[in-house]
Order: structure tokens, then C-alpha cells, then sequence
């Protein structure tokens, strides 16, 4: 289960960065990348992973993602400076849609590493503490707080200086509800998962780790 796991959470990974550029608004409350919606997901995956393989696999599920978003980029760049032959009349919305900025990509790249591995690592010492109860809580708390890390970082880093800070305050403060609510939602999805995988695999050896 653990392939099928790290194969979802890279695919929704690189989706998520494929789908970025298109904006959605929920009434007049706030308007998020379309990223958001598949973003949200890959928080309970890790969590699955930590919950029942341990902290080293979570750590390098994560780390797997940041190597395959880089590869991503690179082929990407690769593709959108190839030479496009001459029926194809489509080189300039390929480019909008998939050439993301370099300030960017740097944001994405940075908030994801900085607030998976802190997932990972809130989950973890939650688990040490707790053992298999609550888990529940362990997913609520390290999730919004990775989350909230992961949003300040990005727009910090994406939009400082383009925006007067107040807008960026408010940018932060939308999308942070938004994966406040939606993470909570999720929370049967981890138990579900937690449970058939315990069901169905013999249980890992896991060393405890701080």
C-alpha cells in the first residue's frame, strides 16, 4: 500500500502545480488557485503514511516530491522552449498555462518542504505522545499548522512587494480558513485509510522516533 500511497501523493502533487494558474471564488469570501482544492489531500496522505509506516517513511515520501516537482520544472521549461512545429498554433496558451514565474516556483518548492516536513514531524511526536489514540488530533494539528506555514511562506514569497501588506494579510487569511475547514473534512478519509491498510497488511515495524 505504501507504493499506491506515494504514487497518489506525488501525482497530486505534480497536478496541483499543473492546475495553479486558474482561479476559482467562493462568493465574494475569497479567491484561491484551483491548486488549493487538490493540495489539501496530500497532508492526509502523509499522515497515513506516519501513522503507520513511521516518521522515516513519511520524510521520504516528502522528499520524493520535492525531487519529482523539480524534475517536473526542468521538463516542463524544456518543453515550453522547444521549437513548436508549425500546426501547432497553441505555443502561446501552453506557455501561460504551464510557464509558472521563477519567484514562483521558488515559493512553492520552499513552502512545501518547509511544511510537510513539519507535518511530518508535529504528527510524529503527537504519536510518540499519544500512541495509537487520537488520532484525530494528530491529523487536525499538524495539518493546520503545516498548512498555515505553508500559506504564509508561498504568498510571502510569491507576492511581497506587489501587493500592499494588508492584501496579503487578507490572501493569507482566506486560503488559511479555506484549508482550516476543508482539513477537518478530510479527517474520515485517514481514518479510512488507516484502518483498511491495518486490515490488510501485516502491521510494520516501526521504531519509535522523536
Amino acid at each position: 500500500m505504501i507504493l499506491y500511497l506515494n504514487g497518489i501523493y506525488v501525482g497530486l502533487l505534480i497536478l496541483a502545480n499543473i492546475v495553479a494558474v486558474k482561479l476559482f471564488s467562493i462568493g465574494d469570501f475569497a479567491i484561491l488557485p484551483a491548486a488549493v482544492i487538490i493540495y489539501i489531500f496530500t497532508y492526509p496522505i502523509i499522515d497515513v503514511i506516519v501513522e503507520v509506516y513511521g516518521k522515516k517513511e513519511g520524510q521520504k515520501t516528502v522528499y520524493a516530491g520535492l525531487i519529482m516537482q523539480v524534475l517536473a520544472v526542468l521538463f516542463i521549461i524544456i518543453a515550453v522552449h522547444l521549437p513548436a512545429a508549425p500546426v501547432f498554433r497553441n505555443q502561446e496558451s501552453f506557455e501561460t498555462i504551464l510557464n509558472g514565474s521563477f519567484r514562483v516556483i521558488i515559493a512553492s518548492l520552499l513552502s512545501y518542504a518547509i511544511s510537510q516536513n513539519l507535518d511530518v514531524f508535529v504528527f510524529n511526536r503527537l504519536k510518540s505522545k499519544h500512541g495509537q489514540k487520537k488520532l484525530w488530533l494528530r491529523n487536525n494539528a499538524s495539518t493546520m499548522l503545516s498548512q498555515l506555514v505553508d500559506t504564509t511562506i508561498f504568498i510571502a514569497i510569491a507576492f511581497y512587494g506587489t501587493m500592499p501588506v494588508a492584501v496579503l494579510g487578507g490572501l493569507i487569511l482566506t486560503q488559511y480558513i479555506f484549508k482550516f475547514f476543508a482539513s477537518i473534512l478530510v479527517t474520515p478519509l485517514v481514518y479510512l485509510f488507516v484502518h483498511l491498510i491495518r486490515r490488510q497488511e501485516p502491521a510494520p515495524i516501526v521504531q519509535k522516533e522523536m
